[in-house]
C-alpha cells in the first residue's frame, strides 16, 4: 500500500482518545510517525500536561515550543508540542488582545489560574484554538505540517472538549472570543479532522468507545476509526482453546508429555497449573473476540500486545503496524 492509499487521505487533524489505561498517548505518539512516513511532516499535541510524549520518545521534558522528536520510516518528520495552559492563555492574549504584558501579571496573580477554574471552558478553548492554529499555519503557500494528531482528553470528556462552541456562547455572545471559537469549531467540524478512538479488548473501554461514537456523531463531529490497542494472540488452536473453556483438557495426559520431556518432578502439579492456564487463556480469549465482534461500524486497526513493553523500538512497531493496516 503505497503512502497516499490511506484510510484516511484528506484529513489533516488527526484526535486521539480513549477511556484512560488503554495507551491513548502511546498510540497518538505511533500514528503521528505513521503519518510521517514517505518524507512528511507530522506534529504530535499533547493538552493534559503529562509529558508522556517526551518519555515515549525519550527526550527531555517538553518546553511550550515546537521540538523535532523523531525521524519517520521514509525521512519524514515528527515534532511535538506539550501546550502550557497559561503561556497558551498569554499568547491568546497577545494575538486578539495585544496584552501579553498583561497577561504575564495575570500569571504572577495567580488570575490565569481563577479564571480557567470558574470559566473552565475557556481553558479548552484555549487548547483546542492552539490546535487549530496549528493545523492552518502556513510556510509559504503550503501547509507547515501536513498533519496535526492531538493526544487529547479521555472518552468520557472528548465531546464537551472538542464541542468549544457550547462553551464559547456561554463566555461571550460576540466579540474576539466567540469569533476565536467559531473559528476554531469550523476546524473540528471540517472532514479534515476525524476523531480517533483506542480501546482494549475489554468490555468497559469498548462500552466507552461505542458510547463515544454515538455522542460525536450527534454532535456533529467526524469520527475516525477504531485502534484495538495490546490485542494478545491465541496461543492455543481452536480445538484446545474449546476444550480448555470446558475444563476437557486432560491432566493426566499433559502430565505424561511433561515427564517425556524430562520434566519428571513435581509433572502433575506443572500439568494442573497448566491446564489452569489454559482455560484462563481460554476465557480471556473469548471475552476478547466477542468484544471485537462489538466494533463494526467503524474501520478498526489491532495492534498487538508487546511483552518486553513499551520502547523506542516498539513505537516503531506500532506505526508500521498502523501503516500496514491503511491507517497512514
Amino acid at each position: 500500500m503505497s503512502v497516499e492509499d490511506t484510510d484516511w487521505d484528506g484529513v489533516r487533524l488527526h484526535i486521539v482518545t480513549g477511556k484512560g489505561g488503554t495507551g491513548k498517548t502511546t498510540v497518538a505518539a505511533a500514528l503521528a510517525l505513521a503519518l510521517a512516513s514517505g518524507g512528511k511532516r507530522v506534529l504530535l499535541v499533547e493538552v493534559e500536561g503529562r509529558q508522556g510524549v517526551a518519555q515515549l520518545f525519550d527526550v527531555p521534558p517538553l518546553p511550550y515550543e515546537e521540538r523535532k522528536v523523531a525521524v519517520a520510516h521514509g525521512g519524514g518528520e515528527v515534532f511535538a508540542l506539550a501546550i502550557d495552559t497559561e503561556e497558551a492563555l498569554i499568547e491568546y492574549l497577545e494575538m486578539f488582545y495585544n496584552l501579553r504584558r498583561a497577561g504575564k501579571a495575570l500569571t504572577k496573580l495567580g488570575v490565569i489560574d481563577f479564571v480557567t477554574t470558574i470559566a473552565p471552558g475557556l481553558r479548552d478553548v484555549i487548547l483546542t484554538g492552539k490546535v487549530s492554529e496549528s493545523v492552518r499555519r502556513r510556510q509559504g503557500k503550503d501547509f507547515k505540517y501536513d498533519a496535526v494528531v492531538m493526544d487529547s482528553p479521555p472518552t468520557g470528556r472528548i465531546t464537551k472538549f472538542l464541542n468549544v462552541s457550547d462553551e464559547v456562547s456561554n463566555l461571550a455572545k460576540v466579540g474576539p472570543v466567540r469569533n476565536h471559537g467559531d473559528l476554531v469549531m469550523s476546524v473540528i467540524r471540517s472532514p479534515q479532522t476525524r476523531v480517533h478512538f483506542v480501546t482494549l479488548l475489554e468490555e468497559m473501554p469498548v462500552q466507552e468507545t461505542l458510547d463515544g461514537i454515538r455522542d460525536l456523531e450527534a454532535s456533529g463531529i467526524g469520527v475516525g476509526g477504531v485502534i484495538v490497542n495490546m490485542e494478545r494472540p491465541a496461543v492455543l488452536p481452536p480445538e484446545a482453546l474449546d476444550a480448555a473453556g470446558k475444563g476437557e483438557l486432560d491432566v493426566d495426559e499433559i502430565a505424561r508429555s511433561l515427564k517425556a520431556s524430562g520434566l519428571e518432578q513435581h509433572a502433575s502439579e506443572f500439568a494442573e497449573a497448566l491446564v489452569a492456564e489454559a482455560a484462563e487463556h481460554s476465557r480471556r480469549t473469548r471475552l476478547e473476540q466477542r468484544e471485537k465482534a462489538r466494533i463494526t461500524h467503524r474501520p478498526r486497526y489491532d495492534l498487538p500486545f508487546l511483552p518486553d513493553g513499551m520502547d523506542l523500538a516498539g513505537l516503531y512497531d506500532l506505526a508500521r503496524a498502523l501503516r500496514d493496516q491503511g491507517a497512514a
